[in-house]
């Protein structure tokens, strides 16, 4: 058996990633789908989560796959939060996810006066509403279920939304402007065989090991907002396909299609500009294994926050922001200490591509500098 160090854990959950170049994808909806979904709880973050896990992106082609070719959609999945996820895996991931979230808003409902008979209204109005008129936005729905006498006020709009979405009814449609609209799902997406798998928990666990082992069931129910039973018994559905290995946090497991990676040299130093809420950052129970506890609050400083981070050999090592004033990508790092000189040549082809993504000239600033 394998015993890892911190430093070959991080490598090796790089490659499952896709952060490593040689794992790199070539196109955005092969990115959500090796990773099964991409946190977009703030939709540009998602999309740069996606530059960083590809080769030649640009933002303009995440965008056309969510909205021209819908191989992505724009939805509430793990955990009831926003995802990217992959459009031949949504009406499974729904009929699984859906139940969960939806039983965990139960408390938040009642006290919004949101019992089902109103959830169900509202779920079957917004649905029609949008199939016959087309995509609308947050507030134009809210506008029309208050018509009708259903309680928008505060946060009642966002858990009808949200809930509707969850149930398969609605999701995002295309952006107007600056503004998010929702559309019918069944309208937005052209009629497709369903692709359930036999055993859901045997699925999700190999594909969440593919995109984000080694790792262990409770990093799985951690990602997935699952209950830890059903997550070991998923990684006991696949045992037969998977390699166990030892960390200082106790065992782990990647898939046998993956054991190679265990004997892959290092080729450091990989530098990488991840943003906000990314995968890598939201893919495990602990964040331990990456940022140490001194710089833990410089990355996750509390209330859901997760801070766009700097990696080195998948490290964390310090904090990053992006300006965009006048079409230039300028790009400030603040090092949680003084930056190695060996770095910076990474650092500044990551800002460059960053530009390149975006479309824009790029410039770099390190803080200490």
């Amino acid at each position: 058996m394998h015993t890892l160090s911190p430093t070959q854990l991080r490598l090796l959950r790089l490659r499952a990633q896709r952060l490593h170049p040689a794992t790199a994808l070539d196109d955005a909806a092969p990115a959500v789908s090796a990773l099964l979904g991409i946190q977009a709880q703030e939709l540009p973050q998602a999309t740069l989560a996606l530059r960083a896990r590809t080769r030649g992106l640009r933002a303009e082609d995440v965008r056309r796959a969510r909205e021209d070719t819908r191989a992505i959609v724009l939805t509430w999945a793990m955990r009831g939060t926003l995802h990217l996820v992959p459009t031949a895996d949504l009406g499974w991931l729904l009929d699984f996810f859906g139940p969960l979230a939806l039983g965990g808003f139960g408390r938040r409902f009642r006290e919004l006066g949101l019992d089902a008979a109103t959830r169900a209204r509202a779920t079957r109005i917004m649905g029609e509403t949008l199939a016959a008129r087309g995509p609308l936005t947050r507030p134009e729905l809210a506008a029309i279920l208050a018509g009708q006498g259903i309680p928008v006020a505060g946060q009642a709009i966002a858990y009808l939304v949200s809930g509707a979405a969850l149930e398969g009814a609605i999701c995002f449609g295309p952006r107007h402007g600056s503004k998010p609209t929702f559309v019918a799902l069944e309208s937005w997406l052209a009629p497709r065989e369903p692709a359930s798998p036999d055993d859901v928990l045997a699925a999700l666990a190999r594909r969440y090991l593919a995109g984000y082992g080694p790792a262990a069931p409770d990093d799985l129910a951690a990602w997935a907002g699952m209950p830890i039973g059903q997550a070991r018994a998923g990684f006991a559905a696949i045992a037969g396909e998977l390699v166990e290995a030892r960390t200082a946090a106790g065992p782990v497991w990647l898939l046998a299609s993956q054991a190679a990676w265990l004997d892959a040299a290092p080729d450091g130093p990989l530098v990488r500009l991840l943003p906000g809420y990314d995968s890598y950052l939201l893919g495990y129970r602990s964040r331990d294994f990456m940022v140490s506890p001194d710089h833990a609050r410089s990355i996750h400083p509390g209330g859901g926050v997760i801070r766009p981070t700097v990696l080195a050999d998948g490290l964390a090592v310090g904090a990053w922001k992006l300006d965009t004033p006048r079409q230039e990508a300028r790009i400030t790092v603040s090092p949680f200490e003084r930056l190695d000189p060996v770095l910076r040549p990474g650092l500044e082809a990551e800002a460059q591509d960053v530009g390149r993504f975006l479309g824009m000239a790029a410039s770099l600033r390190v803080a200490a500098d």
